[in-house]
């Protein structure tokens, strides 16, 4: 018997540590001219803090959950079996803005975001919403906002329009992110029908 198993001496919860989600990616030379935009914007608005690596940006369409262990292979199964049910043909989106999300004081998210040009992704965003619901994987039904998160920082600002960043999405991930290890592993990847 160990010290936390002992009335009184509770076991403190386990923090998550794993994270499912899926998500579109920009294609690599759209993600260098973020990363570019990102350096570009520093003095305008303060940027400080560190840019997330181009690899790594993405928009999320839908979180799956958050674990202490690593995610359950049921539930990875039934995200990949909707995924391949999905039927949909690539798309464009342009993202046009920048600001600042609400988050802790010294750890907001600086995102881009778009107005006009995210019309066919939220469409397709919840094609994938009402695919995963029917393969039985619990998805809620909330507001969803397409973002790519640039870094986070300190302080923060107003919307501000930026020179528009637009690409066509030729596919979507599963990806299996470690928490706090800036770790992500691939679990699919499905393109989309001509």
């Amino acid at each position: 018997m160990t010290q936390l198993t002992l009335p009184g001496f509770e076991a403190t919860p386990q923090l998550p540590a794993h994270r499912v989600f899926l998500a579109i990616k920009p294609d690599a030379a759209t993600a260098e001219r973020i990363a570019r935009l990102i350096e570009q914007l520093r003095p305008v608005v303060g940027f400080k803090g560190k840019a997330l690596r181009p690899e790594r940006l993405h928009i999320t369409l839908h979180h799956l959950g958050d674990f202490v262990q690593p995610p359950a292979e049921d539930l990875v199964a039934r995200a990949r079996l909707a995924a391949e049910q999905l039927a949909a043909s690539p798309f464009d989106v342009t993202l046009d803005q920048v600001v600042s999300f609400h988050g802790r004081r010294d750890h907001r998210p600086f995102v881009l975001l778009g107005s006009e040009g995210v019309t066919q992704l939220m469409a397709f965003q919840q094609a994938l919403g009402e695919a995963l619901r029917h393969a039985g994987v619990p998805v809620p039904l909330g507001h969803f906002k397409p973002h790519i998160t640039l870094l986070y920082d300190r302080g923060g600002f107003a919307l501000k329009p930026v020179e528009p960043v637009t690409w066509t999405v030729r596919e979507f991930v599963l990806i299996h992110s470690w928490l706090g290890k800036t770790r992500y592993d691939e679990l699919g990847r499905w393109a989309l029908g001509g």
